[in-house]
């Protein structure tokens, strides 16, 4: 399956994808975006790898930039839970230099659509920093509501940082 809107695309992940999965995990500064940065080694990255490809609680997309059929970026639905009809969104734009065009708004959108029309969930819902402006644009972009701040819920680096949770639900999603 493949999801397209504008200039990417939302395609299951390929073995040769694995390479640049496990440098953008070992990104030290990437990964303090969203989280606590523990380095990950190989074996427990390959294990991860061919475990994510198959749950039943999940499902994650490479994006891809149309052009080239590159890929800059990933993104999944986890935590997806059958009887209440929700799942958590996380997403990734790895490659750098593809920040801060539009393609994550662009991914979250594809996804937020599949979530809802393909998976048929009622909520999703997300968890980011609450200093992580250009994230929370796009998520405004994509429809997604303010619910709440957790304080103080992450320690990165030495400090605490505020997460704000955001969601969309169903009746909302434009399509």
């Amino acid at each position: 399956m493949m999801l397209q809107e504008g200039p990417v695309t939302l395609a299951p992940l390929r073995a040769e994808d694995s390479a640049t999965l496990y440098e953008w995990i070992n990104d030290r500064e990437l990964v303090i975006q969203n989280g606590a940065y523990r380095p990950v080694t190989d074996a427990a990255h390959r294990a991860w790898f061919e475990s994510v490809r198959g749950r039943a609680d999940m499902v994650i997309f490479g994006i891809r930039r149309v052009e080239g059929d590159r890929l800059i970026g990933s993104c999944q639905l986890h935590s997806i839970h059958p009887v209440h009809r929700s799942a958590e969104l996380q997403i990734r734009i790895g490659q750098g230099e593809q920040r801060g065009k539009g393609f994550g708004t662009h991914a979250v959108r594809l996804l937020l659509h599949f979530a809802f029309r393909d998976l048929n969930l009622n909520r999703v819902y997300l968890h980011v920093f609450d200093s992580n402006a250009a994230a929370i644009r796009a998520y405004e972009k994509a429809g997604m509501v303010h619910e709440g701040v957790l304080r103080q819920a992450a320690f990165i680096d030495g400090g605490y940082r505020d997460v704000r949770v955001m969601s969309i639900l169903a009746e909302d999603h434009a399509g």
